[in-house]
């Protein structure tokens, strides 16, 4: 990609006069509660109006479109829930790059594929304005807590400034190299994800079968080498721990369909770039079946319940 002049991201931190956010679903809202917790000047959209109301009474300033946002900001963040959504905040009619200004920061925080964290910073690249990609890692707990994972793809230059913005809705960012970088790595993270809870759920179920204690089967899972973030932390057994989905009827967190989602695009770019994933392709086969029988919105930790249901 050509590097046109532009006004660098170290001096937009010093003027920075408010932050736009696109994108109030279950991690965008929490994202940009932090960022009126922290003080910043908020200027918000989404495509659902109702979601923008507790916003507009905490003080933020509301928009009609994305490219409104993104006039009234000198940085702005997006939080989508797919390619096709991202290319149309982007590239569409009334979109960001429609209006967007020289030395405008874009962050991309959706989970998409590398190809189009590439499309949108070339668009991007023309406005003279700067693109990074940076999905998220940490679920809705993270993101309420500012403790999220930033997994940053774009100019190694201009990160220290992206860092610290970054850091006021997360605990850490790594940038993996240039634009498409965080996303390659991101689908990566939530194909083991999927994996691993899959896994999790099977060990459980075949557990509590035998006769265990789920909670001191999840102990013993924890204390030896089968412990992961979907067992400790993430456990799809209700009752095991307390202020998670499987806690609250699975109602919540990340949707089955959005795991679905990573999961196509973790085979995709497996077949992209010719990398055997059998357990990947079983998962992304498992999710797409759950989102069919019903499951489309329950947490993706919910397969352990639909196994339960299969094996009746």
């Amino acid at each position: 990609m050509r590097e046109g002049p532009r006004v660098s991201c170290t001096s937009m931190r010093h003027h920075m006069q408010s932050v736009g956010f696109v994108g109030l679903g279950n991690m965008g809202s929490r994202m940009a509660t932090n960022l009126l917790k922290k003080g910043h000047k908020l200027v918000v959209y989404d495509v659902f109006p109702e979601a923008m109301v507790p916003f507009k009474e905490a003080g933020a300033t509301i928009c009609t479109s994305p490219g409104d946002v993104v006039m009234r900001s000198s940085c702005v963040i997006t939080m989508l829930p797919s390619n096709a959504h991202v290319l149309q905040v982007y590239q569409g009619e009334g979109g960001i790059l429609e209006s967007v200004k020289r030395g405008t920061l874009l962050i991309d925080s959706s989970t998409v594929d590398p190809s189009i964290a590439k499309a949108v910073a070339a668009g991007a690249d023309k406005q003279g304005a700067l693109f990074f990609d940076a999905p998220v890692s940490g679920g809705i707990m993270a993101a309420a807590s500012a403790k999220l994972t930033f997994i940053v793809g774009g100019n190694s230059a201009e990160f220290a400034a992206v860092q610290e913005l970054l850091q006021v809705m997360g605990s850490r960012a790594v940038l993996c190299g240039p634009v498409g970088s965080g996303q390659a790595a991101k689908i990566c993270n939530n194909m083991l994800l999927g994996v691993s809870m899959i896994g999790t759920a099977e060990a459980m179920n075949l557990g509590i079968r035998l006769g265990l204690d789920p909670k001191k089967l999840m102990e013993v899972i924890n204390s030896c080498s089968g412990r992961c973030w979907s067992s400790d932390v993430y456990n799809p057994v209700p009752g095991t721990l307390e202020n998670i989905p499987s806690a609250n009827k699975y109602q919540g967190g990340f949707a089955s369909r959005l795991m679905a989602k990573d999961l196509s695009l973790a085979q995709d770019a497996a077949n992209h770039s010719q990398s055997p994933i059998p357990l990947g392709a079983l998962a992304h086969q498992l999710y797409r079946i759950m989102v069919l029988s019903g499951w489309a919105d329950k947490d993706f930790s919910s397969v352990y319940e639909y196994i339960k249901e299969e094996d009746k």
